[in-house]
């Protein structure tokens, strides 16, 4: 393995990959709901869980998501 390569000898660069990062975030918020469903319905059962934690890594989440979707949506070419 060689850690310089000489300029001429190296390869051109690949074009990056289009990707739909819109799809991507819409999806990660539909886990998130789907989480938080999940978890509210668990609220009726006796299991032990830190329902304030939790809720709040959601809430987060559910944030982050609606975040990176509005960036990605403005973004878009």
């Amino acid at each position: 393995m060689r850690l310089w390569v000489p300029h001429e000898k190296r390869r051109p660069q690949p074009e990056p990959l289009r990707t739909n990062d819109v799809l991507a975030f819409q999806v990660g918020l539909g886990l998130w709901l789907a989480a938080l469903i999940i978890v509210l319905g668990m609220l009726a059962t006796p299991i032990a869980f830190d329902p304030v934690q939790t809720l709040a890594t959601i809430a987060l989440g559910l944030v982050l998501g609606l975040a990176g979707l509005l960036v990605s949506r403005r973004a878009r070419p």
